[in-house]
């Protein structure tokens, strides 16, 4: 479905949605802001105090993996209200701010690496 399904048309389903209960007027930045948080953490409570092997494992488990979609699609959802209700273009913001990242993170000095980049870390 990823492959078939724009931003563009994923933005107008949530303004819809939103839209037709009336919850524009609650859906400041900082509600909204706090709603992703909110939700995030929600998604990081199914890996609180796995180890990274049983954290990739649980993803295979059909329950797990659905109650984990649905954590990722509130905080999606969330995240594409901001952008509606604050104007702010998402594709752009994501083009800008890898673009940014390729200079912040040069291939050659993070390939396989976490870190800033700094050969000196």
């Amino acid at each position: 479905m990823d492959s078939e399904t724009t931003v563009g048309s994923v933005r107008r389903a949530v303004h819809d949605f939103v839209d037709a209960r009336d919850w524009y007027r609650f859906h400041t930045p900082k509600n909204l802001a706090m709603s992703i948080a909110i939700e995030t953490a929600e998604l990081m409570e199914h890996f609180q105090w796995l180890t990274t092997e049983e954290s990739k494992a649980i993803v295979e488990n059909d329950v797990a993996r659905a109650e984990i979609a649905d954590e990722l699609a509130d905080l999606l959802i969330y995240a594409f209200s901001f952008a509606n209700s604050t104007g702010i273009d998402i594709s752009e913001a994501i083009f800008r701010k890898l673009d940014r990242n390729q200079t912040r993170f040069p291939i050659d000095a993070v390939r396989g690496r976490l870190g800033s980049g700094d050969p000196n870390q």
